[in-house]
C-alpha cells in the first residue's frame, strides 16, 4: 500500500517511458482469489496491470524474498537490477531518470503507450466506498463513519440519519491551517477517537492524525508532518515528526493512542503537551511478547483501550494482542502464533484461528473482534479467552438475516454499544447492524446522504 502511490507519481511522470506491472504473491488464502484482488486494486487506485501469481511461479523465477520487491527491466527484457523493500520516491526517481537518459542515447526505448483496460468502478452510485472504521457516541446518539475512498467522516444518528459530513470528496492537500468542513481534509481516513464534540481521526493517506471540533465545523492536524516516514524513530513533537499509516486510535485520560500499522508498533500522543512517541514494539514485523520496548508487532490495524490494556488486532500474525499501559508493561499475545498461522476456528485463546483480522470493539466483558478475511465477526470473553462466531457465515457475500448465516466482505472495523454491534463491510461498501439480542443481521439504510 506505500509502494503503490510513489509507483503512481512516477507512472505519470514519465507515462511514455515507464510501465509498471504487479505481481501478487499473496501470503493469505482469501489475497488469492482473482475477485478479491480486483476489488483491491479499485481500492487503491491502481492504475497498471496487475498479475495473480497464485503460485509464487514469477516469484520463485526471479528470486523474490521480500515484500515488496521492484525488479528493474530495460526496453531488451534483461533484468538490470532490484530494490527490497520501501523508498523514497525521489531517490526511485533519479534511478529511473538515470536509466531512461541512458537508453534514450540508445534509441532502444519505444514510447508508444499501452492500451491497458481500467477495471472501471462505479463510484458516483456508492453512498459510501470501501468504509474502513466506524465508531459510536451512545450518549450523543451518533455513528462516525469513515468513508475511506470517499476521503470523508460522515456523522448519522444511530439509526443512519446523515447529520454532518465532514471532507467535501477530494484528497486532502496536506496543510496544517484550519480548514473547514466543506474542504480537502483527509486521504483515507481511518479510526476515530470520540471526546464529546471532539473527533481524532487517524487519516492514514496523510499519515496524519487530525482533530474535529463538530462545533466550530473544523479540521487541523495535531501529528505527523504529511510526509510517510520510512525509519522509525523516537518521536517528539508531534507536528514535527512524520508519522507512517496511522490506522486506529483510542483515547483515554488525555493520551491518545494510535495503531501505527507502517511502522509496526503502536504510538501514543499526550495531547496537552503535543508529542508523540512509541508506546509498543521495537518497529521489527514479527510476534513477540515481552516488554513493550522488546515486543515485535506486524502490522496492527484496529485497538480498543479499556482500564489498563490497550487491546490490538496484529493483522500480519492474524493476532489480538494487548499492551499494558503503565511504566513496565508487556505485549501479551491472546490469539495468535506468528506471521504466517492463520485459519478459521473457534476455541480457547490461542487454540483459536483468525485470518488477518483488522479491528477490534469492546462490550461488556467481551472484545469483539472483524475476522476480516474469514468475513466474520468474533468474540472473545476477556474472563476466559474463549473466541465463538457471532456472525458470518465465513463465505463472501452480502447477505442480511439470521447472524449465523449471514455475509460479510472483508469487515474492518467495529464499534459496540448495549446490545448492538456496527460492522463497517469494507468491501460491500456498507454499515451492517448486528442485533445481538434478536441474532440478526441487517444493513444501515443511510438516509439523507
Amino acid at each position: 500500500m506505500h509502494v503503490l502511490p510513489q509507483l503512481r507519481k512516477l507512472e505519470v511522470k514519465y507515462r511514455e517511458k515507464l510501465v509498471v506491472v504487479g505481481i501478487h504473491s499473496a501470503k493469505f488464502d482469501a489475497e488469492k482469489t482473482t475477485g478479491n484482488i480486483a476489488e483491491a486494486v479499485a481500492r487503491y487506485n491502481v492504475r497498471h496491470p496487475v498479475v495473480n501469481d497464485i503460485n509464487f511461479d514469477i516469484w520463485k523465477h526471479y528470486g523474490v524474498r521480500a515484500w515488496p520487491t521492484l525488479m528493474f527491466i530495460d526496453p531488451e527484457g534483461k533484468v538490470i537490477g532490484r530494490h527490497e523493500g520501501e523508498f523514497a520516491v525521489n531517490d526511485l526517481d533519479r534511478v529511473i531518470g538515470q536509466m531512461i537518459d541512458e537508453y534514450e542515447q540508445d534509441g532502444t526505448i519505444n514510447t508508444e503507450l499501452l492500451p491497458f483496460q481500467e477495471r472501471a468502478i462505479a463510484e458516483e452510485s456508492r453512498p459510501l466506498s470501501f468504509p474502513g472504521k466506524i465508531e459510536v457516541d451512545a450518549e450523543a446518539d451518533r455513528l462516525f463513519i469513515a468513508d475511506s475512498n470517499h476521503h470523508r467522516v460522515i456523522v448519522t444518528s444511530r439509526d443512519g440519519e446523515v447529520e454532518t459530513i465532514i471532507g467535501n470528496g477530494e484528497v486532502d492537500d496536506f496543510t496544517v491551517a484550519e480548514q473547514s468542513f466543506d474542504q480537502g481534509v483527509f486521504d483515507n481516513p481511518q479510526g476515530i477517537a470520540v471526546d464529546g464534540d471532539t473527533i481524532y481521526v487517524a487519516d492514514a493517506g496523510s499519515h496524519t492524525v487530525k482533530r474535529v471540533d463538530l462545533k466550530s465545523k473544523t479540521v487541523q492536524v495535531i501529528a505527523g508532518s504529511g510526509q510517510q516516514s520510512l525509519y522509525r524513530h523516537s518521536g517528539g513533537e508531534a507536528l514535527a515528526n512524520p508519522l507512517n499509516s496511522p490506522y486506529d486510535l483510542g483515547l483515554r485520560d488525555g493520551i491518545l493512542y494510535i495503531a501505527m500499522a507502517g511502522f509496526h508498533q503502536l504510538w501514543s500522543m499526550n495531547l496537552e503537551a503535543g508529542t508523540v512517541e512509541p508506546f509498543a514494539g521495537t518497529g521489527a514485523e514479527a510476534l513477540k511478547d515481552g516488554l513493550r520496548v522488546e515486543a515485535l508487532l506486524a502490522q496492527p490495524y484496529g485497538l480498543a483501550v479499556q482500564n489498563g490494556n490497550v487491546f490490538f488486532a496484529d493483522s500480519e500474525t492474524s493476532a489480538v494482542r494487548l499492551a499494558k499501559i503503565g511504566d513496565g508493561g508487556r505485549v501479551v499475545t491472546l490469539i495468535g502464533t506468528g506471521l504466517f498461522d492463520f485459519g478459521d476456528a473457534e476455541g480457547i485463546g490461542k487454540q483459536a484461528v483468525l485470518q488477518h483480522v483488522q479491528g477490534v470493539a469492546m462490550g461488556t466483558d467481551v472484545l469483539f473482534i472483524a475476522d476480516t478475511y474469514n468475513h466474520r465477526i468474533k468474540r472473545m470473553s476477556l474472563a476466559t479467552l474463549q473466541v465463538l462466531n457471532v456472525a458470518g457465515s465465513g463465505r463472501k457475500g452480502s447477505a442480511d438475516g439470521r447472524a449465523q448465516d449471514a455475509a460479510f466482505n472483508e469487515p474492518a472495523g467495529l464499534a459496540v454499544a448495549g446490545n448492538t454491534v456496527w460492522v463497517a463491510d469494507t468491501n460491500n461498501h456498507s454499515i451492517r447492524v448486528i442485533d445481538l439480542l434478536e441474532n440478526r443481521v441487517s444493513t444501515l439504510e443511510l438516509k439523507g446522504l
